[in-house]
């Protein structure tokens, strides 16, 4: 595995590389899913595991803003955590740690919503096996699998209240994001411009209609996202 700053083959979308990362994603959701029964018969020791992939999301994105400062890529612009994914990435591993159900419904919505897309159309210079290319992956697909996890093994029920309340937090922080842009030049959550290697933002109309049009998107797509996990659970996370 590469971790420096040398020269890498770069990272081509839906290439056999990036379908067969998707494949895998898709292979270990559907075991979570299939297995979800048997694993909460493990109930005393899902804590610990719980932790332990919270550290384990922790440590590779150090890892990764460790890359960036030793490669001399670390910059205002564009290396803070302010990205939507960044976000429901701290969020996740949050969750994980403290089991606070008050952040379950921005993982479930904001978390999956955002980390499909961005497993969809990944805005990533560094292909296999560069260090960046497993940091992308593994954070993304822990984002999806810590909002699973939480519906189907921890047995909590979204609501469309958590739709909206996601919708209300993010429209919460746009201002914020983009103050921090204003200031330090960046584009965090592309609210200046489109993404260079293109995205879903490319659909979306020009700048600025596309932030209008991605609300609606990700409301249509949080939207989505309850109604096929509504029914999956049971009970209320403490």
């Amino acid at each position: 595995m590469e971790l420096g700053g040398g020269t890498n083959h770069q990272f081509v979308m839906f290439s056999t590389v990036h379908l067969t990362a998707l494949l895998l994603i898709a292979f270990i959701v559907v075991i979570l899913f299939w297995q979800r029964k048997k694993l909460q018969e493990n109930g005393a020791r899902l804590n610990t595991i719980e932790r332990v992939f919270a550290l384990s999301l922790f440590a590779m994105d150090i890892g990764y803003h460790i890359w960036l400062i030793t490669a001399d890529r670390w910059r205002l612009e564009d290396s803070l955590p302010l990205e939507l994914c960044s976000i429901s990435l701290f969020v996740s591993i949050v969750l994980l740690w403290t089991g606070n159900r008050f952040a379950i419904d921005f993982v479930i919505f904001a978390g999956i919503g955002g980390a499909l897309q961005a497993l969809a159309t990944p805005v990533l210079d560094m292909n296999f096996p560069h260090f960046r290319f497993f940091h992308f992956f593994y954070t993304h697909a822990g984002i999806i699998v810590t909002g699973l996890y939480f519906v189907w093994m921890k047995g909590y029920q979204p609501t469309f209240k958590g739709v909206l309340k996601t919708m209300l937090i993010i429209n919460a922080l746009l201002p914020i994001i983009v103050a921090v842009n204003w200031l330090v030049g960046g584009n965090y959550m592309f609210l200046r411009m489109k993404p260079q290697n293109g995205s879903l933002l490319n659909f979306l109309g020009p700048y600025p209609w596309y932030i209008i049009s991605l609300e609606a998107v990700a409301f249509v797509i949080f939207t989505i996202i309850w109604l096929l996990l509504r029914r999956k659970g049971r009970i209320r996370v403490r």
